[in-house]
């Protein structure tokens, strides 16, 4: 009953149960890396689909804030040049300052 940690051999003496095993084991191992693409590939569809509804609603409700808000676009307030109207006063101040 005397078994050493550097006995590396097969499991079984046969070679056929070897090869056997061998291929069984290859095969849940190419099983085992499909399986996780494809829930790889599961979690990133779900992820994008969530990502994209909430981007959605924060981009719905910005815009119905600021539709309530009135405000209205940026064209239409602003003249094209670029220039803000409206009316100025001069205000005379101290000659000192």
């Amino acid at each position: 009953m005397k078994y050493s940690s550097t006995y590396r051999g097969m499991p079984a003496g046969n070679p056929i149960a070897n090869a056997l095993v061998v291929i069984v084991g290859v095969l849940a191992i190419g099983v085992s890396i499909v399986l996780g693409f494809v829930a790889f590939v599961v979690l990133a569809g779900i992820v994008l689909v969530l990502g994209s509804i909430i981007a959605i609603r924060v981009w719905w409700f910005a815009r119905r804030l600021r539709k309530q808000a009135g405000e209205e676009p940026a064209s239409q307030t602003s003249s094209p040049g670029g220039v803000i109207e409206g009316e100025y006063h001069v205000v005379k101040g101290d000659k000192n300052s």
